[in-house]
């Protein structure tokens, strides 16, 4: 049986940790206000569940949150299946955000990196891609050091080391940052 009362302490755990970053959040906002205002885009990348989130996420930019507002410049580096399977045909899989990173992104966009480890090697390697070009790069990820945390110009570490824990924190992180959003472009 679940131990629900286990679970949901945990998940306090990890919330909490959202809430006790809000001057990041406030600054991850503002980074991406001063992107798409100035003609930028957010980019996403991250594996599994972390993918999904990347698409759920550009979905919500490009389409809308609550309010009904101008499409904001967003999109999902894993949603792409024919770009996924000739890159890691053709190369590898390790550098298939990094090659679209060098293709689509430009100086003030901004990179979004999920990984609940924090060193899955392809968000890396994108994120390595994004510093040499002059993309600000966020990174979301769990308790333990890493390399994603230690490189990005802003980084969420959430406190638990269980996926889904950390993955439902990313999923607020992120809410939280369409709701600024909202009160912007709205």
């Amino acid at each position: 049986m679940i131990d629900f009362d286990q679970a949901r302490a945990q998940h306090l755990q990890a919330i909490d940790s959202v809430f006790a970053q809000t001057d990041r959040i406030n600054s991850l906002i503002e980074q991406v206000v001063r992107s798409l205002q100035t003609g930028g885009k957010v980019l996403w990348c991250g594996n599994g569940g972390s993918a999904a989130d990347a698409q759920h996420m550009a979905a919500e930019l490009m389409v809308r949150y609550v309010k009904n507002r101008r499409p904001l410049a967003s999109i999902a580096l894993t949603t792409d299946s024919s770009i996924l399977t000739a890159h890691t045909n053709d190369f590898e899989f390790e550098s298939v955000f990094a090659r679209q990173v060098e293709a689509l992104a430009k100086p003030g966009d901004v990179l979004m990196s999920l990984s609940t480890s924090g060193n899955s090697r392809n968000v890396v390697l994108a994120q390595q891609q994004a510093k040499k070009m002059g993309v600000f790069c966020a990174a979301l990820t769990g308790a333990q050091p890493s390399l994603l945390s230690a490189e990005a110009d802003l980084a969420f570490q959430v406190n638990s080391n269980e996926t889904a824990r950390v993955q439902e924190a990313h999923s607020l992180i992120n809410h939280l940052l369409c709701e600024g959003l909202d009160q912007v472009f709205s």
